[in-house]
């Protein structure tokens, strides 16, 4: 069930809408020249074809039907397993797609550095999850006077030290003295995944001394307790299942000391899951006990919005629960074959400046020659510059100077940050929309 009011709604479609009034200009890359002085609106309703309406190589595409159906398959599948679910934002930092997360069900956004939460609030998101510790007192000021002045705006974050609460507590003090509402920002203890993880609290009596800590001051309110499972040290499913099990029964122990009655709550809020573990995060809260509030089990993966032919490919819970359906790539960078000195080599005019390079280099899958598309057969991408791609290339294969080549990605994180404005194109090439990102 969507997580909007009425006016969030109408605040967010205002706002979307302005994105269509932007201009294109050289600021976007790919782009038809000839459309420059058009806004955005005006080109997408001219429904061009990505091949033959004058797009530039290189351009990044998102497939129109794989976008839509991996939102509406992560809708299905959070449903029911009785989910609430908060897409980790960071992953397209696109406000059109916010929206259709949540006009797909999503109870909210997962962001993790306030200027991306400034980016959310901006179009209208009214429930947003910061998965991190915030101590920055100006940022803190500024999520005080959104509460004070959006009275239906939910904001949770991350407590993982009693310095971190007594930070939090000066600054929000701060604010406070200087006209600001006081209501309290709400917190989850985040429990660390294991010796050697990222961030949060290593052991359950630290994380009670945090709860205290928390509780001390009225500038703060715990609302639950949270982590991130894709940071178990050597992961597989037992680890991972084992340290969900820790994360639920640090829940319960909180509930039945009364720390959550005590801080006046309505909900309990349990979140984890990342995009390569999600099943395991549906098995064990299926497992938690009914507790003396409503727990607000909240699911954060975001990289399945456009998936990718790499790294989540071959992690995805979906490849273990293939009965659950199946997240589609919907990333193709296209390049344009620029150079091929040899048989056995050719250069392709995208590099490091375009294309996701930090856990696989791209893949290739198709060569366009202007009229059709076939198999990139015998065409290997092993290496990237900044702004050439190095092919490996058989003797015999069909590729020549001119020829688009269509690649798949690794890591949807590091691909969507290297374009400001990205067309969206349907399995026969016509854009139908382009989508604004704000890294």
């Amino acid at each position: 069930m969507a997580a909007d009011t009425t006016a969030a709604r109408a605040v967010r479609t205002a706002r979307l809408a302005a994105l269509a009034e932007e201009r294109v200009d050289h600021r976007f890359k790919g782009l038809p020249p000839d459309a420059e002085g058009l806004t955005v609106g005006e080109l997408a309703a001219q429904r061009r074809n990505l091949f033959t309406d004058g797009f530039s190589t290189p351009v990044l595409a998102l497939s129109a039907e794989r976008l839509e159906h991996n939102l509406r398959l992560m809708e299905t599948y959070a449903t029911r397993h009785g989910l609430a679910f908060a897409p980790h934002g960071k992953t397209s930092m696109a406000p059109q797609l916010f929206h259709r997360q949540i006009e797909h069900g999503a109870w909210g956004i997962t962001l993790a550095v306030p200027h991306q939460v400034r980016v959310a609030r901006a179009f209208g998101i009214e429930r947003i999850f910061l998965a991190n510790e915030l101590v920055d007192a100006a940022a803190l000021a500024w999520v005080a006077a959104q509460l004070a002045a959006d009275p239906s705006f939910r904001f949770v974050c991350y407590v993982d030290s009693v310095r971190g609460v007594e930070l939090m507590d000066a600054a929000l003090r701060g604010s406070r003295a200087s006209g600001e509402s006081a209501r309290p920002v709400d917190v989850v203890v985040e429990l660390a995944a294991g010796e050697g993880a990222r961030t949060g609290v290593r052991t359950e009596e630290e994380c009670a001394a945090v709860a205290d800590a928390v509780a001390a001051v009225d500038t703060l309110r715990l609302v639950g307790v949270a982590g991130y499972e894709g940071e178990v040290p050597d992961a597989n499913p037992e680890r991972v299942h084992g340290w969900l099990r820790r994360l639920t029964a640090l829940a319960a122990e909180f509930d039945k000391a009364g720390r959550f009655a005590r801080a006046g709550v309505d909900e309990i809020v349990l979140s984890a899951g990342g995009s390569a573990w999600f099943d395991a995060v549906a098995d064990v809260f299926a497992e938690l006990p009914e507790l003396s509030l409503p727990v607000l089990k909240l699911l954060r993966s975001g990289a399945y919005v456009s998936h990718d032919d790499g790294h989540y490919r071959e992690v995805t819970p979906f490849a273990r629960i293939p009965e659950e359906g199946a997240l589609h790539p919907a990333f193709r960078l296209w390049a344009q074959v620029v150079s091929r000195p040899s048989p056995e080599q050719a250069f392709v005019n995208a590099g490091k400046r375009d294309a996701a390079y930090d856990l696989d280099l791209p893949f290739a899958q198709v060569v366009h020659d202007g009229t059709a598309e076939r198999p990139a057969t015998g065409i290997t991408v092993t290496g990237l510059s900044d702004q050439h791609g190095w092919l490996r290339t058989a003797a015999a294969a069909e590729l020549q100077v001119g020829d688009w080549l269509g690649m798949g990605l690794s890591h949807p994180c590091t691909s969507f940050d290297k374009w400001q404005l990205i067309p969206v194109a349907e399995s026969d090439g016509t854009v139908v929309d382009y989508i604004r990102t704000y890294f």
